[in-house]
């Protein structure tokens, strides 16, 4: 039962990773790929970690594995804004379904 469960957590987590490769791919702007990959990513790898920890419950494994999905979850949302805010200082391109901040009517005006 246990490797069942490892294996449907991991192989959820590989689902999730390949869907942010196909956001990656398939999506218009820098903008929407970064949102994509982030949250696929995001998700997959600590699923991935959660799936081995699930199939190899040793108390070493278990610290690493924690140690590595606490680093992704600080880090990925970090490095997403850093890759957002470059692009956009550097003026990439978006696409016009994509609003920015400093578009009229993009946002919250009161």
């Amino acid at each position: 039962m246990q490797n069942a469960i490892g294996g449907v957590v991991l192989g959820a987590g590989v689902l999730l990773v390949a869907a942010g490769a196909v956001g990656m791919v398939r999506l218009p702007d820098v903008y929407n790929r970064t949102n994509a990959v982030t949250k696929a990513a995001g998700l997959g790898i600590v699923a991935i970690l959660v799936g081995v920890a699930i199939l190899v419950p040793e108390p070493g494994v278990l610290l690493t594995l924690g140690v590595a999905g606490a680093l992704q979850l600080f880090t990925i949302p970090i490095a997403s804004f850093a890759i957002g805010h470059a692009a956009y200082r550097s003026g990439a391109p978006s696409t016009p379904s994509t609003l920015r901040e400093d578009d009229p009517g993009s946002g919250d005006d009161g």
